[in-house]
């Protein structure tokens, strides 16, 4: 099949939308949207996410070295877009959209109580990359709401609905239906 080449772009399938939760200096919780982000090891369980060097949140992650990663559900879209383009050096962004800054157990870090799924993370190291700086974070915890707990005491992902961004568009888009049982689907054409 023909491909069309666009260029080098920052383009991968999907790009998860994280609110990265820490403290200011002058200790007024803080939180951004990020979407270039991901689970980056197995062992010690990390997180990576990159972060341009204007950015609030990169001076408090240097300063403080402890962060949350919160992931809204579509109930927050609006909420979470508002994150991503509003400066914490001067808004009160919690304060802005009525959402609830809860302190972590493990980081001295905040993290949004109404979103469902939590990562408490400390910096282990950082990465430069051009315009950006990549913050890799130990997961020290994963708090999720009791409500998106099935009865195998596992997440369940139709019950968090989070959402992904499509960088390309600019847009926000919920996940579908599960497609297939993973590790499992594929053994059809082993030999």
């Amino acid at each position: 099949m023909a491909k069309r080449s666009i260029g080098p772009r920052t383009l991968l399938y999907p790009h998860p939308v994280l609110i990265i939760g820490t403290y200011g200096p002058d200790g007024r919780p803080d939180a951004m949207a990020a979407a270039w982000g991901g689970i980056c090891s197995s062992r010690p369980p990390a997180v990576a996410v990159s972060l341009q060097k204007v950015r609030q949140t990169y001076e408090n992650l240097v300063e403080r070295r402890e962060f949350t990663i919160s992931i809204p559900s579509t109930d927050y879209v609006r909420e979470a877009d508002y994150f991503g383009i509003v400066s914490g050096r001067e808004t009160d962004k919690f304060a802005a959209t009525g959402l609830t800054p809860v302190k972590g157990d493990r980081v001295n870090a905040p993290y949004v109580g109404e979103f469902p799924v939590v990562l408490e993370c400390r910096l282990l190291q950082t990465v430069e990359i051009g315009m950006h700086t990549q913050f890799i974070g130990e997961i020290l915890d994963v708090k999720v709401d009791e409500s998106v707990i099935d009865a195998d005491g596992k997440p369940a992902v139709e019950k968090i609905r989070p959402f992904i961004y499509d960088s390309m568009r600019q847009e926000y888009y919920e996940f579908g239906d599960a497609l297939a049982k993973a590790f499992s689907v594929g053994q059809e054409l082993k030999k």
